[in-house]
């Protein structure tokens, strides 16, 4: 039987419900939404504010482990950029077990959604042994992330990274064979993760090309030709853009800046996701709001590794869609993400609410830019990952995040403000509860496995971190 929740403030695509009654049924899909209880059922009170779920548009699970790990400079390395952190990253890959692949992916994922997010695009390339040398299940790792978020109950879009090249015209290096597949064998496991789906409901199977760095044009058609076989309706991911120097080498190389190329030889459309897209030229903003792919931006990891800043204020202008991902888990917040969004692009500019634009048919009407950004991210988000959720309405999975009025941040702030309080307020978290596809996977700020998923991620740095 369905159950029905008054929500003390529901969030609605075009404003708030003060009460909302939203009904769910036991397939964890939304019946119903309404101001009006329904008469002659029962409902549980939710107090608080509830909003939909954040799909995490761009994760590299296993980077956890090196948050925190990699701030220091010494004679050797007294210029630090994304190269010189890539160069720690690949010390961690060469010790990594399946073991600690799940490890560290329970508690990322379980971080996520104590912040209030209901899924992730998992960006995954860590496929075989050491020296490249495939596991007797050639799906082992795959295998490990699913069994995380599982564990968790957090959505999973599994993203399998095709990488072939260390760069334009260069071999792997060593380390880089761990990643590496040819276009067949990589098709391969695409489809043997379509029939994990099976067995996973919230499971959802897309593809990922690492980047135009490291699968040529005839690979990255190849490969495309394929999914499209396998699923005409796949996800489609890439890094492109995140530093100059990867702009440089792909200018070169192919005669394009990596946005122009993608444009002019593949075609984008709603079904992309370009994550970074740092470094954009006037034409490549006009040209990817334009097509309808998601920009999939993550601020917290573009700041730490010193990438630049993202045309966000033209993007936007030219209607351009975005989202958010933690990439390499410098934090799992929500509203730091959005919060590092808006006010680096504030320090850039030096201005406020540079996401908000006026409303000209209206103009006494208040345009917040907590609103705006969440909002965004949650269409963009949604967009990237094809969960099903993305919304509090009728026909959508129901992903729904309490947040705690009586929160530090929110303590005194009703609808109209509580979503720039969360997102561009104190760093305290509000996320309450937490519920994804119908069922309550965190509660009162808890999950039920969390300490045991801690314990394993400390026996994991233990002998990860020598």
């Amino acid at each position: 039987m369905s159950t029905v929740y008054e929500v003390e403030h529901l969030h609605q695509p075009d404003g708030w419900l003060s009460p909302g009654y939203v009904e769910i049924g036991e397939d964890g899909v939304i019946v119903s939404v309404s101001g009006a209880r329904p008469p002659e059922r029962s409902v549980e009170r939710l107090n608080g504010f509830g909003v939909p779920g954040l799909s995490n548009l761009h994760s590299h699970a296993f980077q956890r482990a090196l948050a925190g790990r990699t701030e220091f400079v010494t004679t050797a390395r007294a210029e630090d950029n994304l190269w010189t952190w890539r160069k720690e990253m690949y010390r961690m890959v060469d010790r990594l077990t399946p073991e600690d692949y799940e490890a560290i992916g329970a508690l990322v994922y379980l971080e996520m959604l104590q912040f209030g997010m209901t899924a992730v695009c998992e960006f995954h390339y860590v496929h075989h042994l050491p020296g490249g040398g495939a596991h007797a299940n050639p799906a082992e790792m795959s295998d490990r992330l699913i069994a995380a978020a599982a564990e968790t109950g957090l959505g999973m879009t599994m993203l399998p990274v095709l990488y072939a090249h260390g760069g334009i015209g260069k071999p792997l290096e060593a380390t880089q064979k761990r990643f590496a597949h040819s276009v067949d064998a990589y098709l391969k496991l695409i489809e043997t993760l379509h029939a994990r789906r099976a067995a996973h409901p919230n499971l959802n199977v897309g593809m990922a090309l690492h980047s135009l760095r490291a699968v040529t044009p005839d690979e990255v058609r190849a490969a495309l030709a394929g999914m499209k076989a396998i699923d005409p309706g796949a996800r489609l991911h890439i890094h492109v853009s995140e530093t100059t120097h990867e702009v440089a080498e792909v200018e070169a190389g192919l005669g394009a800046r990596p946005v122009q190329w993608l444009l002019d030889n593949i075609g984008l459309g709603p079904d992309w996701c370009l994550v970074h897209a740092t470094h954009l030229d006037t034409s490549e903003i006009a040209g990817l709001a334009a097509s309808g792919a998601v920009a999939g931006l993550c601020p917290l990891t573009e700041a730490t590794m010193g990438d630049g800043f993202f045309p966000l204020v033209e993007y936007h202008a030219a209607g351009g869609a975005f989202g958010i991902g933690t990439d390499s888990h410098y934090g799992a917040s929500t509203a730091a993400e959005l919060r590092m969004l808006e006010c680096g692009k504030r320090l850039e500019l030096r201005r406020r609410n540079v996401i908000a634009r006026p409303d000209r048919a209206h103009a006494e009407r208040e345009v917040h830019s907590g609103r705006v950004l969440f909002d965004t991210a949650l269409a963009g988000g949604e967009q990237a990952s094809a969960q099903g959720g993305g919304g509090l309405i009728a026909g959508r999975r129901a992903d729904m995040v309490m947040l705690d009025a009586g929160s530090l941040p929110l303590l005194g702030h009703g609808p109209q403000t509580v979503l720039d309080a969360w997102i561009l307020g104190g760093p305290q978290n509000p996320v309450r509860d937490v519920m994804v596809a119908g069922n309550w996977v965190i509660r009162d700020g808890r999950h039920p496995r969390e300490a045991a998923i801690r314990e394993a991620y400390r026996r994991t740095m233990a002998r990860l971190v020598r």
